[in-house]
């Protein structure tokens, strides 16, 4: 079956594309607005704007990948489509961040689960935060667009065997379970979905909003990394940003400087208050990369009877609320419960043992199943989040202490994986902790988890979550944009991605991304078109 392109397709009808590599000269170009970032929040920005009649620029780091390039190849995958060759981590490298580096950003190499912001956090950014105008019944219209325009709908072939394990479990320890919206089109069900999308199902940014904006005539810089805004008085002037070489990572020596009227940044809650530090934009209560939240995940292993195989198939399908908001918005910690794929490369960094324990577990990776908690941060005074600061070289790094309470919250997702497996039929269990020994029932395992430490570097954990660090609140004492992601401090300045949430939000945050970015950028173009 032949699958059209849309990126092949709009490059040969001539769209205004630009590699950053090719470049031999320092130029400067100009246009209504410069969106940086092309993932969830830029790519929406940028169609939204460019359909108004703005002219934009869309600036990516990372390299301009599309369905030919997407071989269903794990190593040259993470090399290539993710931050730091998928070896991001937190300043301590306790925690392993998963972030797309390309254009379309995390779209393009996400699982394709698609949430809408559970209303229990959008009544507590309303009713607590004072946002009144991101109630469920405000958001409304703007999740319905999206799901519209990305696909998005619940998925209706049978879940993989990985994912149904997960409700086997929660049907006999009569826990709720419910089928994951995911944003596809004509989806093959391959399960490669961290790899980039082989025949295009995948309603990204890629294959969607980017090409959107690039019929509207926008402009598209990638493998350009946005170095500096530039401010003259009050406003924005300029955006340094240097030309990468084809390695992607080593910047040419060309740059280029890119003017407009205003400045929409969607770098990632680590790459946008990155560029917000490097730039010394005013930030005179200094909240510029507080409150910086991930979600962290912990998870399980397990070896079942019969094959498992859960590497085939669609990623995430299978997913369980009952204990993410059951004791309370800001009561204990809750989590999410949900599926990863395994493949095979990515299991041999999960799976903690080394060795011939290592070897033999990997032998067992057909019939291994695997389960996740992301633990919902920043809804509680011992909370916090972490902090994104610059290294020596400007670089963004986050730094993000795992608190008493947070461990806690991990504790409990442990033994409730566990058992969850075991009443799904697990032959033997194992918890992703650098400690943990194999158990063969779920007493065993139980003792043995009540014995276990919960430690940074003990515990093994990860997550493709990152949120908050430019805030949005009411007052600029408290936090960094406007409910509309407008600068507190910079007109010609606003940001459209999951830096500006307040808190975590206890679900994968691409659709919350869109539904903003959607009504910011709608609102933001009737202005810059009056």
């Amino acid at each position: 079956m032949s699958v059209i392109d849309p990126i092949e397709q709009g490059l040969e009808s001539g769209w205004s594309v630009t590699d950053g590599a090719s470049l031999t000269e320092n130029r400067t170009v100009e246009a209504d607005v410069v969106v940086i970032g092309t993932g969830a929040g830029g790519g929406t920005s940028a169609e939204i704007l460019a359909r108004a009649g703005l002219s934009v620029i869309l600036v990516e780091e990372g390299g301009l990948y599309h369905q030919k390039d997407f071989k269903m190849d794990e190593l040259a995958s993470y090399a290539s489509l993710y931050q730091d060759g998928m070896s991001r981590v937190t300043r301590d490298g306790a925690i392993a961040i998963l972030q797309g580096r390309c254009v379309g950003g995390s779209t393009t190499v996400n699982w394709t689960s698609s949430f809408r912001t559970p209303e229990a956090t959008l009544n507590y950014w309303a009713n607590q935060l004072g946002m009144e105008d991101l109630s469920p019944d405000a958001m409304a219209p703007w999740f319905d667009g999206r799901e519209k325009r990305h696909n998005i709908s619940p998925w209706t072939m049978d879940p993989n065997t990985n994912n149904d394990i997960l409700r086997q479990g929660c049907e006999k320890l009569g826990y709720s379970w419910q089928t994951i919206p995911r944003n596809v089109k004509g989806c093959w069900d391959l399960g490669y979905c961290g790899f980039g999308c082989p025949t295009n199902a995948k309603q990204g940014a890629l294959t969607t909003t980017i090409p959107g904006a690039l019929e509207n005539n926008a402009t598209l810089f990638y493998r350009l990394r946005a170095d500096r805004l530039v401010m003259a008085q009050d406003r924005i002037d300029h955006l340094l940003a240097s030309a990468m070489t084809e390695d992607g990572v080593t910047p040419s020596g060309v740059t280029v400087t890119l003017k407009a009227r205003h400045f929409v940044v969607a770098a990632s809650a680590i790459g946008s208050p990155g560029l917000l530090l490097r730039s010394d934009i005013p930030d005179p209560y200094n909240r510029v990369g507080k409150r910086s939240f991930l979600h962290p995940v912990n998870a399980t292993t397990a070896v079942m009877a019969d094959k498992v195989e859960p590497f085939y198939g669609a990623p995430q399908s299978i997913y369980s609320d009952e204990f993410n908001f059951k004791e309370g918005v800001d009561g204990p910690a809750g989590f999410k419960l949900e599926v990863p794929p395994l493949h095979p490369a990515m299991a041999a960094g999960v799976v903690p043992h080394h060795g011939q324990q290592q070897a033999d577990a990997m032998a067992n990776l057909p019939w291994t199943q695997s389960m996740l908690a992301l633990v919902r941060d920043g809804f509680h005074a011992d909370s916090p989040g972490g902090t994104v600061s610059l290294r020596d070289d400007g670089s963004p790094v986050l730094d993000y202490p795992v608190s008493d309470y947070l461990w806690t919250g991990l504790r409990k997702a442990f033994h409730t994986m566990a058992e969850l497996q075991f009443a799904a039929g697990a032959r033997k269990v194992s918890f992703v902790h650098m400690d943990s020994a194999w158990y063969s029932s779920w007493p065993e395992a139980r003792a043995a988890l009540d014995e276990l430490p919960m430690a940074p570097h003990r515990v093994r954990l990860f997550t493709a979550h990152q949120m908050g660090g430019c805030g949005m609140g009411q007052k600029p004492e408290d936090s960094v944009v406007n409910s509309f992601g407008q600068h507190h401090q910079v007109a010609n300045l606003s940001v459209h991605d999951a830096s500006i949430f307040p808190t975590s939000i206890g679900a994968n945050p691409q659709l919350s991304v869109y539904a903003l970015a959607a009504r910011n950028s709608s609102r933001l173009a009737s202005k810059l078109s009056n």
